[in-house]
């Protein structure tokens, strides 16, 4: 992969912590891993507009009570959020449908429990931060930065067969990086993986920086990666515009901070 540089492209104001992205006409549509809501930010500058995904949502949810929603990602004309199922809250997905504005909400505990007794993980280890759909299979990925540090892909087919693939990741200095999201563009998938000095699931720590990578979705092997930053925790990717061999991504940032100013980072990568 060449050498590339992220670029600021937007800053908006209202919405902190954004987890994950999705570009749909001419909106930017987030979420934020403390908030219950869906920010919907339109690029002819119209204000922010949020979208409840839950009961009672606010923009700031403290810590042990936030529903922790980490992906998002297009399936025809509904978006699809899913908590990270890293606590007993944080086990929703909720759909949320672009054309009637309606929500619907699921508890997804009986299938985020499911993986973790199907291959042994602990209520500790799993941590969804990026899901898509291939075809009618979904892809969740989780991030490895537990104790057992289980960087890997689920696979739930729709007759509900589970599959898990662990994926070894590049390190950052001496810490293995973690998935953060992934997009499918035609036929290959697109990931961002972070390394954050750290053991836990629930607390933050010391960000080494995120790579790019593109992996083959029927193998799911790693076939090129680049590190986009030392210090940024990058955890949405969105496809923004697509030029012949040119491929221009959108991407949002969880800077840690109770700082409700999020900002957009726009990447332009060169493929064959």
């Amino acid at each position: 992969m060449e050498k590339i540089q992220l670029l600021a492209f937007l800053t908006i104001q209202g919405i902190g912590a954004a987890s994950g992205i999705v570009f749909h006409n001419n909106s930017l549509f987030m979420v934020s891993d403390n908030s219950g809501y869906l920010f919907e930010q339109r690029l002819d500058k119209s204000p922010l507009v949020k979208h409840s995904l839950i009961k009672d949502a606010s923009v700031n949810i403290e810590k042990k009570r936030k529903p922790d929603f980490e992906a998002i990602t297009l399936k025809e004309n509904e978006l699809h959020v899913f908590g990270s199922g890293s606590t007993i809250n944080r086990n929703k997905k909720v759909i949320y449908n672009l054309k009637t504005k309606e929500v619907k909400e699921t508890d997804f505990s009986s299938t985020y429990q499911e993986l973790k007794s199907k291959f042994k993980m602990s209520d500790d280890d799993l941590n969804i931060e990026g899901a898509l759909y291939n075809n009618e299979t979904l892809f969740l990925f989780q991030r490895g930065n537990g104790l057992t540090a289980k960087n890997g892909v689920f696979k739930i087919s729709t007759d509900n067969q589970y599959e898990f693939f662990p994926i070894i990741l590049p390190k950052i200095k001496h810490v293995e990086t973690s998935f953060t999201d992934a997009i499918l563009i035609e036929n290959k998938i697109y990931f961002l993986a972070a390394a954050e000095d750290t053991i836990s699931t629930y607390e933050d720590g010391e960000v080494l920086g995120t790579i790019m990578g593109i992996m083959n979705p029927e193998t799911l092997e790693v076939e090129k990666h680049i590190q986009l930053s030392p210090t940024h925790k990058l955890e949405g990717l969105t496809l923004f515009e697509k030029q012949g061999n040119q491929l221009t991504f959108l991407l949002c940032e969880d800077n840690d901070t109770e700082d409700l100013n999020a900002t957009i980072y726009k990447l332009v990568l060169n493929v064959k």
